[in-house]
């Protein structure tokens, strides 16, 4: 892993410009507030960033509806808040149009139920990003990495993703890219394909051949299937392994 530390870091590094407005339905008075501008980490999920961007919109918006459930979309969809942010940009933006900064419109009001899920808390994002490192673990090594860690560890991991900290992320995180006791590798890659109408596939995937030898990109999109294979050349799907 070692070797691949500065693709780590470039992958660490990726950002992502984005443009807030409030819906407009929701402005109390006359005032029309400004566009509210952040990098965001393709990494990151939406409502980590959710405080920043509140404040700025709160005062244009009904006393009312300041405590309510916030929720985003682009373009007229809705996004889920469990995809990192850089999955969530790749769906929403085709290779004919990736004009940059990306666009989300914040709502303070008629949450999508039925559409999305509700996360009331930051709490709530740490533990689907902790039940996707279990699972990762449990195809990459059945376990044996994230179930050996303390709670400090899982602590360094989720502050070192929330506060952009890459060594006190990668400190802990390297444990899961290697192998484990007289394992010569991993026992599948934990990969999803996602696509664009927001669903996605997932299948057992070895990280060799038949023959032996290691799995190209191109190996994987065969595993997936024509659909995916058909979408990752037209640039609407996406891939995030854990």
């Amino acid at each position: 892993m070692a070797n691949d530390r500065e693709v780590l870091r470039i992958v660490w590094e990726g950002q992502i410009p984005v443009r807030f407005q409030v819906d407009p339905d929701e402005i109390d008075g006359v005032q029309q507030p400004e566009n509210f501008y952040l990098m965001i980490s393709r990494l990151s999920y939406l409502p980590l960033v959710t405080d920043k961007v509140r404040k700025h919109f709160a005062r244009f918006v009904s006393n009312e509806h300041q405590d309510g459930e916030v929720w985003y979309d682009c373009n007229g969809t809705p996004l889920k808040w469990h995809y990192p942010i850089g999955v969530l940009y790749d769906l929403t933006t085709s290779r004919e149009d990736n004009a940059l900064p990306w666009c989300l419109t914040i709502h303070f009001t008629k949450f999508p139920e039925g559409v999305l899920i509700r996360c009331p808390n930051k709490e709530i994002v740490e533990a689907h990003f902790m039940s996707c490192l279990k699972e990762a673990d449990v195809l990459k090594h059945q376990g044996k990495v994230v179930s050996a860690m303390q709670k400090k560890d899982h602590n360094q991991l989720w502050q070192g993703l929330v506060c952009d900290k890459f060594d006190q992320f990668w400190a802990v995180n390297r444990r899961l890219m290697e192998p484990v006791g007289d394992q010569d590798g991993f026992k599948h890659i934990p990969i999803r394909s996602y696509n664009e109408d927001g669903t996605y596939l997932q299948k057992l995937i070895q990280p060799t051949t038949d023959s032996g030898q290691k799995r190209t990109v191109q190996d994987l999109l065969e595993d997936f299937g024509t659909p995916v294979r058909k979408a990752a050349e037209n640039g609407n799907t996406t891939t995030a392994q854990g």
